[in-house]
């Protein structure tokens, strides 16, 4: 803590504790931390000054915009460390800091008992005891009468012992430390920053669709309604976020037709991310699907099976959007005079314009994008999506983020951003909830444990949430395309048990993976067309989404993001991690086989006082997949994966309940 030499303009001398390496904070503050309400936040620094007198501290937290301080101690750990904790029960921004200061009481309070325990005369210590206790009295207001109390016994007493064993009582000493001086205090230089927000933010699971492929009409457009029908069923498989892509009017300039080809058919529907027409634009409802009370129907009908709406946000328009005519300067300006399609060499977006975020417009174009989101907002929705959030700058989501927070702290954003580390990272720095990853192509052990480890055991676990997709509308990726159903079984497990955040995009399920010859895409893809899908189809896997799903639900160490553990096992193709409830009242152990080809076996090997059992102790191992219980007392066990019969087992540990023949029963 660098201080200016200004400090020794002041008549009081500068302050001599030092706090430093204060843990969590995100680039020194400039960015918030994030937790979830009921959690408790955890504050560590590094404390000390000169000499060998004593110190205090205390971790304050307040909600921004505050005066008052919520503040608790601060305990030693060791080696200069402290530590304090404070609940955060209501979600918000807040900040907190720390204060440190000598501790003139519990100085004199060691000495004492070190002269008194050598029988050394303490006359003078008894008398610095006592104008201590003048001191702190002076000060305290509601506990006044105690101090004049301890006082007055003091005047009573006579003899060194009497006084000394006065001094020393614990009662003496709790009062002395609730109203502690703090003389001489150092605090940081600025509050850091902390982000509370809903537990959905770390624990949900997401199911994504195009609304208007949940018909039963080819070649038609679903509605609202449809939807409403679907509910059921989703509710059924264990999801509660239903993810929409882009429900606003469709463009029809440039309009792509099946499998994006530029040659559309009359009835082809064109991309939802083409956004506007003679309809409306980002705050209309693409008029096929219903209408805003048909969609407030739909949010209150999901809310009523304990699922909420997610809608995308995709900063682009067609060039039928009446931004378009209204506002072309929010649109990049060619030297001809023409507005500039979206591309992304060598793929061209014919049917889409980019927004220009250097407009000097810019002020306006914020400013109505806020609105729109804040339209949603006020019509039930509290999740979003957004499409391609690297492609805009990061203060402008820094600044949206906070300004819809600011009287709707519930609101959550998911970031779609597969791009760079360091840009992904940066986005969820500046305010996303969650985020995608590169999940989505770790399919090998190695690389799965580098990443997790990196995403859930260091730093990073302060600002990023990760919400882990095996696939997506843009994305089939190889491994489900040629690994099939054991593919999509096993990197569903993955999924679900790596993140406390997770999601599948529809047809998952069914385990749709004919692609484009030779790209991770799909053939047929419903960006392009009405789908109308057979969810009884052979070979689904509902029953096993369902089954993951319920174990997320039943299970408190599935809803934590950062307490994975990785453990060795013998062969290459096969991981085996573990989730642990800080309290070890929920473990869950997980094995799978990553290879959707071939059968594999395997020693793996755990600690057995990571789950706090004693070596050689017995304990219980259920099989959430076929239900069936195992004793074992050992943490090596040999297993076989057949990726066509299970490609993947999950147990729930439990120490064995002991009772003695002694004691009674009932």
């Amino acid at each position: 803590m660098r201080r200016s030499s200004a400090v020794f303009l002041h008549d009081a001398p500068p302050a001599t504790v030092e706090i430093q390496n204060v843990r969590p904070q995100v680039d020194c503050g400039r960015y918030a931390v994030k937790r979830e309400v009921g959690d408790t936040l955890r504050v560590t620094a590094d404390i000390f000054k000169d000499g060998h007198d004593k110190i205090a501290a205390v971790l304050r937290l307040r909600k921004r915009g505050e005066d008052a301080w919520v503040e608790v101690d601060m305990t030693f750990v060791d080696n200069d460390m402290w530590a304090g904790e404070v609940e955060l029960p209501t979600i918000g921004k807040y900040e907190y800091t720390i204060v440190a200061y000598p501790d003139p009481f519990e100085t004199w309070l060691d000495e004492l008992t070190k002269k008194v325990k050598a029988g050394l005369d303490v006359t003078i210590e008894l008398q610095e005891g006592r104008i201590l206790l003048e001191r702190v009295g002076e000060r305290a207001t509601e506990e006044r009468p105690r101090f004049d109390l301890y006082e007055q016994q003091l005047d009573s007493l006579t003899g060194q012992d009497s006084i000394a064993t006065l001094m020393l009582s614990d009662d003496v000493a709790s009062l002395m430390r609730r109203h502690r001086l703090r003389d001489g205090a150092s605090e940081l230089p600025r509050p850091l920053p902390l982000q509370v927000d809903r537990v959905k933010a770390r624990f949900a699971s997401w199911y994504e669709l195009f609304p208007r492929s949940s018909g039963t009409n080819p070649g038609q457009s679903a509605t609202f309604k449809d939807v409403i029908a679907r509910l059921p069923a989703i509710e059924a498989m264990g999801f509660d976020v239903l993810y929409f892509t882009p429900i606003h009017p469709i463009g029809h300039a440039n309009r792509k037709g099946k499998n994006n080809t530029l040659n559309p058919k009359p009835d082809d529907p064109g991309v939802p991310y083409a956004i506007g027409n003679e309809h409306g634009g980002h705050d209309a409802i693409e008029p096929a699907l219903g209408t805003i009370e048909d969609f407030r129907g739909l949010v209150a009908a999901a809310a009523g099976l304990g699922m909420e709406i997610a809608l995308d946000i995709a900063i682009q328009a067609s060039p039928d959007h009446p931004w378009a005519q209204a506002h072309p300067d929010w649109f990049h300006i060619r030297p001809d005079g023409s507005i500039k399609f979206a591309e992304n060499p060598p793929k061209k977006y014919e049917d889409i314009y980019p927004i220009n975020f250097s407009s000097p417009e810019w002020r306006s174009l914020w400013n109505e994008l806020k609105r729109v989101v804040l339209f949603w907002v006020e019509n039930g929705v509290k999740t979003f999506r957004v499409d391609n959030p690297h492609t805009k700058p990061f203060v402008f989501w820094e600044w949206l983020i906070d300004e819809v927070m600011r009287d709707h702290p519930d609101v959550i954003f998911l970031s779609e951003a597969f791009t760079r580390p360091k840009v992904m990272k940066t986005l969820a720095k500046v305010g996303f909830a969650q985020s995608y990853s590169y999940f989505t192509w770790r399919n090998f052990k190695q690389e799965i444990i580098d990443y997790f480890t990196e995403l859930t055991q260091t730093d990073v676990t302060d600002y990023m949430r990760a919400n882990l997709f095996p696939n997506t509308h843009d994305i089939l990726p190889y491994i489900l395309q040629q690994g099939g159903r054991p593919a999509f079984k096993m990197r569903l497990m993955l999924a679900t048990t790596l993140s406390s955040v997770y999601g599948i995009y529809s047809g998952y399920e069914v385990c749709e993976n004919s692609p484009v010859p030779g790209k991770e895409e799909y053939l047929n893809s419903e960006k392009y067309e009405y789908k109308v899908w057979d969810w009884d189809r052979p070979g689904n896997i509902i029953d096993y989404v369902t089954l993951l799903n319920r174990a997320r639900r039943e299970h408190p160490a599935l809803q934590e993001y950062d307490n994975l553990r990785f453990y060795e096992a013998d062969d290459p193709n096969i991981i085996c991690y573990a989730k642990i409830t800080p309290d070890r009242s929920d473990i869950i152990l997980v094995v799978v086989n990553l290879d959707p080809f071939q059968t594999h076996e395997s020693t793996f090997h755990f600690s057995v006082s990571d789950f706090g059992l004693e070596p050689g102790e017995q304990f219980q191992v259920t099989d959430l997949i076929t239900g069936q219980n195992y004793f074992w007392n050992s943490g090596s066990q040999h297993i076989q994966l057949n990726p066509e019969l299970e490609p993947a087992l999950i147990y729930s540990v439990k120490r064995w309940a002991h009772v003695s023949y002694a004691e009674p029963c009932g």
